[in-house]
């Protein structure tokens, strides 16, 4: 396991209990965060160009993984977790505002005839994603590229490529977007 720089370390809250394959590009800005993993042949990886500031980064079980590509943003009071053996990805260009939580499981099992009937699902945002305030992205979502997800919106299911998806739950409402940063 690579281990935190002593920055990371003092600038960052951050608790391994088991093994973590770690790799963090050198000109990351990792500030104010609060790191859990709890398990075993999990891996966390965050590519260059990206910050991430007071936001909550959880991997708990085995094999789990979170993976944020290059010069992603990711604001205040966000929340990514992944669990279960499942994947979290957030590919490059990404923005997430303040408050956005993802989460690859519901949290808790729900059991039916003492079998889980609420597993865990990867979730995947495409490239150049815009994740507005206070959005929550359930399990199984997968968001395009070139996606805005507007404020106050929950997505339980994918959003196509070039769409802005809003509501609670998500609705594609416009399609053949583009934007920048």
């Amino acid at each position: 396991m690579k281990k935190f720089s002593f920055i990371q370390k003092i600038r960052n809250q951050i608790r391994v209990e088991g093994n973590l394959d770690l790799t963090i590009a050198k000109n990351v800005k990792l500030a104010n965060c609060k790191i859990r993993v709890k398990g075993k042949n999990n891996k966390l990886t965050i590519e260059e160009g990206t910050v991430i500031r007071y936001t909550q980064l959880e991997i708990l079980g085995d094999n789990s993984s979170i993976y944020i590509g290059k010069n992603c943003i990711i604001g205040h009071e966000s929340y990514l977790s992944a669990k279960e053996g499942r994947t979290l990805i957030v590919k490059d260009n990404c923005s997430l505002s303040r408050n956005v939580k993802v989460m690859t499981s519901d949290g808790h099992p729900i059991y039916q005839n003492n079998k889980i009937i609420n597993h865990a699902v990867d979730i995947t945002l495409e490239n150049n994603v815009w994740v507005a305030d206070n959005v929550t992205i359930l399990k199984g979502s997968n968001i395009g590229a070139n996606s805005v997800l507007g404020i106050n919106s929950t997505v339980t299911k994918s959003v196509p490529s070039n769409s802005i998806a809003v509501g609670n739950p998500a609705k594609v409402v416009k399609q053949n977007i583009s934007w920048e940063h």
